[in-house]
């Protein structure tokens, strides 16, 4: 791959994986309510889901969802669901306790399913897979550099989110701090969901 290329996709990729989406706001929600061992489970299961999105849309899925209007629909339905949800779960935990109690937490494999109801992962995988993958003659060797590359942009942004999360998370425990912390978090989460309404 030319290095001009290259560097369009470490630039795509850094303004995609660190600006604020679901899965950066689920890291910093969990390690703030939960602590940063709770949240890795959540922040390594984002490049892996999104690494079997890629490979997927690479493999011919992009093509089938583009193709198929209600299974775009039913992937974005899927998804404001679940951001709806989480939202009210956050918007409702006012105390580190309460987060325990009430599990709000995302498993290991509910983080990989979620980048599959993911719009923004869809956008990425599908404009990398375009731009980048299908259509050259050494797809296999560009897929072989993407592919690990965008996965550390994907961990490495959400560990990044998680860690600040997780700094906040004693000042977070005073007062109401933490519920008006989980409240701003749960506004990303449903300006998230409404952009992907439009999307």
């Amino acid at each position: 791959m030319p290095l001009v290329e290259f560097t369009a996709l470490l630039v795509l990729a850094t303004a995609m994986s660190f600006t604020p989406g679901p899965n950066t706001t689920l890291s910093t929600a969990l390690a703030a309510n939960r602590g940063l061992p709770a949240a890795m489970r959540f922040v390594v299961a984002v490049p892996v889901g999104w690494s079997l999105l890629l490979v997927l849309c690479a493999a011919g899925l992009g093509t089938v969802v583009v193709a198929v209007p209600a299974l775009r629909w039913a992937i974005k339905a899927l998804g404001i669901g679940y951001l709806l949800w989480l939202a009210f779960k956050l918007s409702n935990t006012g105390r580190l306790s309460e987060a325990d109690a009430a599990r709000l937490s995302v498993g290991f494999w509910q983080g990989v399913a979620l980048q599959f109801v993911n719009i923004k992962a869809w956008l990425l995988a599908l404009t990398i897979v375009a731009g980048w993958v299908i259509g050259r003659d050494d797809s296999l060797q560009r897929m072989a550099v993407v592919l690990p590359a965008m996965a550390f942009f994907a961990l490495t942004s959400n560990f990044t989110y998680a860690a600040t999360g997780a700094l906040l998370r004693h000042w977070l425990a005073h007062g109401q701090r933490l519920l008006w912390f989980n409240r701003a978090m749960a506004v990303v989460l449903l300006a998230t969901a409404l952009w992907m309404v439009a999307a």
